[in-house]
């Protein structure tokens, strides 16, 4: 084989392998979209109470739970333990998360599960996304993180789903997992896309 046939086939394998890399992340966004939007209806209930949970893989019962756990519920469905992945990226950086709990060392039973941890956890990641009032550039399948007018922080996941040009969010903010217009209703404080496509 030639030297130019050689680089040609090397570019065209470059260029189908470019195409198959956003069709996979697309793939992937898809499935956490809708491993969101199944906890509608089902996760009916919003218990921040704090629970012994088996590790890996341990949950609150699914008819409850908090804004995290939907986010958390969702990227285990696509084979992604945010409890194990959180709590072995605390293990290894633990100076760098908020202490704002008086913990001294990590609790794989809570620390997945607060949205401080996770916007920390994203971030270490590489997942960050510019914030911004462009509508179109929170994509389905990225997570976004507010602050609350009470101050408390709060997570959701963006949906498929479009109201007057902006897309819903699937979150539970207290009635359990809902789709609902509220990417703006609050201010902004993440915005992550994670794994990094």
């Amino acid at each position: 084989m030639t030297a130019a046939r050689t680089r040609h086939r090397m570019l065209l394998f470059g260029w189908l392998l470019s195409l198959a890399v956003p069709a996979a992340a697309t793939a992937l966004a898809e499935q956490l979209v809708d491993a969101a939007a199944a906890q509608v209806g089902v996760t009916t209930g919003y218990d921040p109470s704090y629970r012994r949970l088996d590790f890996p893989g341990g949950d609150v019962p699914p008819d409850t739970g908090v804004c995290t756990d939907v986010v958390i519920r969702a990227y285990r469905a696509v084979g992604i333990d945010l409890q194990v992945d959180v709590h072995e990226d605390m293990r290894r950086g633990w100076d760098d998360y908020p202490k704002l709990w008086g913990l001294t060392a990590t609790d794989r039973n809570i620390d997945h599960r607060r949205v401080p941890n996770l916007q920390q956890f994203f971030r270490r990641a590489g997942a960050s996304l510019p914030l911004g009032a462009d509508a179109d550039a929170y994509q389905p399948g990225d997570i976004v993180t507010w602050r609350l007018p009470s101050g408390v922080p709060h997570i959701g996941v963006v949906s498929s789903q479009r109201v007057d040009g902006r897309p819903a969010i699937i979150h539970n903010i207290g009635a359990g997992a809902q789709i609902e217009d509220v990417l703006f209703a609050w201010p902004v404080t993440g915005h992550y896309r994670y794994p990094t496509r």
